[in-house]
């Protein structure tokens, strides 16, 4: 519900802060004296755009805000979808700069007015003669049926199913797609990836290859430059080894002289253990020297392979060719595979496809079932509501294709008067029996759902008499179920509001400011005599007010 309204610079408004009840509350007021500019300012924190005219005075913002009760409205996952923080006391607010540029906020959290408008028609309905498009939407009349018929349950499993056969169904389609793609290149990802792997090198390493290749290929240098080395080391009599142990024979004799020559010979010593080790390791080399030219050749063949393979998939080692030669068998071995994936997708999509069409059934025949006892219902309220001769008619027809809300398709249709054809509402209705039927149905809706605040704006023009009496009732017994506004001219309405404000015009400071009032018993009386003979009201409609009130 709507707990509290303020509005400041808008248009004829300075500043407004009024509180609200729960129930039915009437306002009332002059022809021009702004009830339409209070309708306009709650159209604003729902999400409608604003244009540059709205600003009062220039040089300041203007601001609404509403703070709203939404603890009964289950709208915790709305909040959730829209990440937004959810808090049963819900404030919307719209700032609008002199220059046009707008700030809208939910608990004091930025949003666009896509969210501000999602969040918005949750909480609050406005109704007038020409803003009853709802009722044209198929979603509302699937809800109407489905409200009643207790469907809802069966709905959101519909809804589930078909999320999961569209998800399937996508799936599905991709694979096929991806299928198509791939058998153009399954051949030649099974040449390159049988190629790589008859090439035998991924567990190669390319460096010792190479370092193979070379001693291979230059054995005679080689093995001619060791053998040469390791006679000048290992010579018996002028080898370095030879003349390192005379040299350190020598300086050991003297190394207890002092401590320099000591150091020398332990120099002299580490030297001669360096070369031992050296020659060591050239006669090993020289021993594991080998003239192979068959090895040769298949080193050099391994090498060639491996650079050609790099210079083919542009990679620049081994490490990476595995990387390359991997992914090229998940490929394949996608393809050989993706059959049996297309199989299993196709009898899943069959198998929600059957759930689907049986629960699309059970929600139509649920539909189907209720549509008598809502016709009998509506059409009984428009008749108090002085349509006497007009028949309602709702064609529901089940289909073959998965709609948003089931298979069925739907059309409300409508006669105001004997003798004529049935048609599409917004081609039979008047706006101000459109807004009668909207009445009629949110008076039925109301038994059913918990359904936002609504706001009637003066939908009870070119009614008067017993039937404003009746149509004053009906939204009374609306407020006992949900906060019900009703702007109106007819004092038969206003006298059966629980809570009665009037919006007036007064001239301050040569400014006209519009300006709203909360009536007391008193006040009340006033007001609707005023409304039932204007300013100078006579004794008699003072004493029809209070019968009216009374």
């Amino acid at each position: 519900m709507l707990k509290s309204l303020t509005i400041k610079n808008y248009l004829l408004i300075d500043e407004l802060s009024v509180s609200f009840n729960n129930g039915f509350t009437v306002i009332t007021g002059e022809t021009g004296a702004g009830k339409s500019v209070l309708v306009g300012g709650i159209s604003l924190i729902l999400g409608k755009r604003a244009d540059l005219s709205v600003n009062r005075d220039k040089s300041q913002k203007c601001i609404i805000e509403g703070v709203f009760d939404i603890g009964s409205y289950n709208l915790k996952s709305l909040f959730d979808d829209q990440e937004l923080d959810y808090d049963t006391e819900t404030i919307l607010r719209r700032e609008i700069s002199s220059s046009g540029k707008s700030r809208a906020f939910i608990n004091d959290s930025p949003v666009n007015l896509g969210q501000l408008s999602a969040i918005g028609s949750k909480i609050i309905d406005i109704h007038s003669q020409y803003q009853n498009l709802e009722i044209l939407e198929d979603d509302f009349q699937f809800n109407i049926l489905d409200s009643i018929s207790n469907n809802n349950d069966n709905v959101l499993e519909y809804e589930n199913l078909l999320h999961s056969y569209k998800t399937k169904k996508e799936d599905l389609n991709f694979h096929i797609n991806e299928r198509k793609n791939l058998i153009q290149s399954i051949d030649y990802n099974r040449f390159i990836l049988d190629e790589i792997d008859n090439s035998k090198v991924l567990n190669e390493n390319l460096e010792d290859l190479e370092n193979t290749q070379s001693s291979l290929s230059n054995f005679e240098e080689i093995s001619s430059e060791l053998n040469f080395s390791s006679q000048l080391i290992n010579n018996e009599d002028l080898g370095i080894v030879s003349n390192l142990l005379k040299l350190k024979n020598s300086i050991s004799k003297i190394s207890e002289n002092s401590k320099k020559y000591k150091l020398i010979s332990e120099r002299i010593n580490s030297l001669k253990i360096e070369m031992d080790d050296i020659a060591f390791e050239i006669d090993s080399i020289l021993n594991s020297l080998e003239q192979n030219p068959e090895k040769l050749n298949n080193v050099i063949a391994k090498i060639d392979s491996i650079n050609n393979l790099f210079r083919k998939h542009s990679i620049s080692s081994i490490r990476d060719l595995v990387e390359f030669r991997d992914k090229l068998a998940l490929k394949v071995e996608s393809t050989e595979n993706i059959d049996q994936k297309i199989s299993n997708l196709e009898k899943e999509c069959l198998s929600l496809k059957d759930q689907i069409k049986q629960i699309g059934q059970k929600i139509h025949e649920g539909r189907l079932s209720v549509i008598p006892d809502f016709i009998s219902r509506i059409e009984h309220v428009l008749n108090d509501l002085g349509m006497k001769n007009s028949k309602f008619k709702i064609d529901l027809i089940l289909s073959d294709k998965f709609y948003k809300k089931g298979m069925d398709e739907i059309q409300f249709l409508f006669k105001a008067n004997k003798g004529y054809d049935f048609k599409k509402i917004k081609e039979a209705a008047s706006g101000g029996e459109m807004s009668r039927i909207m009445l009629a149905i949110k008076s039925i809706m109301a038994n059913y759902n918990q359904l936002p605040s609504i706001i009637f704006d003066e939908i009870d023009t070119g009614v008067s008499g017993e039937i404003s009496k009746k149509m004053g009732k009906i939204m009374k017994n609306l407020g006992s179920k949900l906060q019900t506004f009703s702007i109106t001219h007819l004092p038969q309405i206003a006298a059966m509001g629980e809570s009665h404000f009037k919006i007036y015009k007064s001239d301050e400071e040569g400014f006209t400011k519009t300006m709203m009032l909360r009536l007391n018993e008193n006040d009340r009386i006033v007001e609707i005599a005023k409304m039932l003979e204007g300013n100078n009201a006579s004794e008699s409609a003072f004493i029809h007010a209070k019968q009216l009130l009374n």
